[in-house]
């Protein structure tokens, strides 16, 4: 089933557009408080269909996604009883409960470590304002942990150029499956594994 190809076709359509940029700058400004898809979706085919760019798109969804953290950290920090009751009901709650150790544990380095988790970045910012985080360190490591992320992939996707491109859309419907599957065995591993602790 060519699902993710037709997508990828429509994504690689939409990083020619005029628009595109903005298109990226508001992604990955929403994507670091409350919407749930990822910038790297129209970074990756924006820097293969324009690798020259490539640098230009990395910036835009650098600086975007913190400026987009800052806003995850204020409601953290200034609204967090109001969106407790939805967060705590919904399939954030256990990452965010693994952000909040991981603060507990780490401190600041979480946040480094949130630029490549699998964990939404959304759930690391707001845990870090309900939390009382320093706002100047958690800036400078959103700065770090997520342009690390982005400027690895634009790095990547430019170096590979037209021949990854081709490769990408060979395999993306594998890919795309094995991604599904890879989240779908993890959910059902975390839940087995959560399973004793909650019931001691």
């Amino acid at each position: 089933m060519k699902l993710f190809s037709a997508i990828y076709d429509r994504m690689m359509v939409w990083s020619m557009h005029r628009r595109a940029p903005t298109i990226l700058g508001v992604l990955s400004f929403a994507e670091s408080s409350f919407f749930p898809v990822p910038p790297d979706v129209m970074l990756a085919p924006m820097c293969l269909a324009q690798p020259q760019k490539a640098w230009h798109f990395a910036t835009i969804t650098t600086a975007l996604s913190v400026l987009g953290g800052m806003a995850g950290y204020a409601i953290g920090a200034l609204a967090f009883e109001a969106i407790q009751p939805w967060l705590s009901t919904s399939s954030y709650w256990p990452a965010f409960q693994k952000a909040s150790a991981w603060f507990e544990s780490w401190g600041v380095l979480a946040i480094l470590i949130a630029g490549f988790s699998p964990i939404p970045y959304k759930v690391f910012t707001i845990a870090a304002g309900s939390l009382g985080m320093p706002f100047l360190p958690f800036v400078l490591a959103s700065i770090v942990g997520r342009g690390g992320r982005f400027y690895l992939v634009a790095g990547l996707l430019k170096w590979g150029g037209p021949r990854m491109e081709a490769k990408l859309r060979q395999y993306v419907d594998w890919l795309g499956w094995a991604v599904v599957a890879a989240v779908a065995v993890g959910g059902v591993a975390w839940y087995f594994l959560r399973t004793p602790a909650a019931a001691g």
